[in-house]
């Protein structure tokens, strides 16, 4: 992630949490004061987030000492130490919410994708996310499934074309769609296609997509459309794929299996912070 958008992120967030003063602190505590505190994981999993810490104490109190154990993407167990965080009480508890609000979710995150990598258990086939993420959290959820182990799709509707089912309706075929397409946007853009029938991936084929998605197919329909992809063109499997199935998709040679899940039913990592 970019410190120069994470700092950006995070001022909105503080000065959606903190308004004019925090209240409870400031009240309690001259600034002066100094302690320590520890972030602590109360549950297993994959830590993701670990700049956020830093990044967001330095923003609050420029004097505040961070100490990080954990690196992104590293095991983290019940009990054990993130990060110490040393300096003026006062900031200390003013940044607390903020900060573990987005580590506990990225990690969160993490954590649920590399469940997911590991019980695809694929040496070929990566798992990757969706837009389907929490608006203004994006960046932070995408990096975390990277964290996790899983890949990133598009980050938005500007950095590739992709050609739904809605898509295809109003332009009337998927060869109407492609070359409209093709007759505005450079040859650095990649064009993927969603299809439901081999007659669809075949028109998609013909049309010259560079990626093709296989929505809603079971695995020996996703099997059997990848052995009638050419080589060139990326093929992806999403919908209808979850824990209860994913381990069947891990033969059918399929590229890239995209889980909407990942950004959008996760559970927060459980971590506090405490004082020392």
């Amino acid at each position: 992630m970019n410190d120069i958008k994470i700092r950006k992120k995070l001022e909105e967030f503080f000065l959606e949490d903190l308004g004019e003063m925090d209240l409870s602190s400031e009240t309690i505590f001259p600034k002066e004061v100094d302690g320590e505190a520890v972030i602590i994981a109360k549950e297993a999993g994959i830590i993701s987030g670990t700049s956020i810490i830093s990044i967001g104490y330095s923003l609050i109190n420029k004097n505040i000492t961070v100490e990080t154990f954990k690196n992104d993407g590293d095991t983290v167990e019940k009990g054990e130490v993130i990060a110490t965080v040393k300096g003026s009480v006062q900031s200390i508890l003013t940044g607390e919410r903020v900060i573990l609000n987005l580590l506990q979710r990225m990690s969160g995150i993490a954590t649920l994708t590399n469940k997911a990598v590991r019980l695809l258990d694929s040496d070929h086939t990566r798992i990757c996310d969706t837009r389907k993420t929490t608006p203004g959290l994006r960046m932070f959820e995408k990096y975390a499934v990277r964290c996790g182990g899983g890949f990133n799709h598009r980050f938005g509707l500007y950095d590739a074309v992709m050609i739904k089912d809605n898509h295809i309706g109003f332009s009337g075929s998927i060869t109407n769609a492609v070359q409209k397409v093709k007759e505005r946007i450079g040859h650095m853009v990649k064009i993927e296609v969603e299809i439901e029938t081999e007659e669809q991936l075949l028109e998609a084929i013909e049309a010259g997509a560079d990626v093709i998605m296989f929505d809603n197919r079971s695995p020996e329909e996703v099997a059997k459309f990848v052995t009638l992809t050419p080589g060139h063109i990326i093929t992806e499997a999403s919908g209808g794929i979850g824990f209860h199935n994913l381990a069947e998709f891990k033969h059918t040679k399929i590229d890239y299996i995209s889980l909407g899940m990942l950004t959008h039913s996760y559970s927060s990592l459980d971590i506090s912070l405490n004082v020392k």
